[in-house]
């Protein structure tokens, strides 16, 4: 029954980022926002990126029921973006041994775990996210679902969120200036948030 679900819902996520605009070129746009000398590290639907480089933007877009979660050490200027979609790799343990970045139980650890190979602290890390939005019809409320995880995992681990831009019904794009730690969720309105 799980893998059903999961082989039900692949083909509404990928509608989810088709349109005029893809998610990567609105991510693109979100990221020139900070400057656009600065380098930017675009992260895709299900991926993670991490980095020490201070003259860096991480960013990802289409997060739509999916989330987006930053993590950033303001002392070393360390940092990272999870693009995860589901909450729960119960949903397909083959999917999740593949990419682990599609769910947040398995995503989550390890973006934490590549920032701590850069030096990042636990205890300085600053956690913002965005997304959980209800942009999909069709009975499941994924959306509500990948919130409910992130806080659950965090707090299950000593670590709460310092900024989000939960819900709704536009997707975003979430991005993390690594120069000083501000992190920004572009509402594909236009609308644009700093958390």
């Amino acid at each position: 029954m799980p893998i059903r679900m999961m082989e039900w819902w692949a083909p509404l996520i990928r509608n989810e980022i088709s349109g005029s605009q893809s998610c990567l070129t609105r991510t693109a746009v979100a990221l020139t926002k900070f400057g656009p000398a600065l380098t930017q590290i675009v992260v895709d639907l299900a991926d993670m990126k991490t980095s020490n480089n201070t003259a860096a933007v991480i960013g990802t877009g289409g997060l739509g029921a999916g989330m987006g979660l930053t993590i950033y050490d303001p002392e070393l200027h360390v940092g990272g973006v999870l693009h995860f979609m589901l909450p729960n790799s119960m949903l397909n343990r083959q999917k999740a041994l593949a990419n682990p970045y599609i769910f947040a139980d398995t995503g989550i650890p390890m973006l934490f775990r590549r920032t701590y190979k850069l030096g990042a602290v636990k205890e300085r890390l600053v956690c913002k996210a965005a997304g959980g939005g209800e942009t999909i019809n069709g009975g499941f409320n994924v959306g509500s679902e990948n919130i409910d995880a992130i806080h659950k995992i965090l707090a299950a681990n000593g670590v709460k969120l310092a900024g989000e831009c939960f819900g709704g019904t536009a997707s975003m794009s979430i991005c993390l200036n690594l120069s000083n730690g501000q992190v920004r969720a572009v509402k594909s309105n236009g609308e644009e948030v700093t958390l």
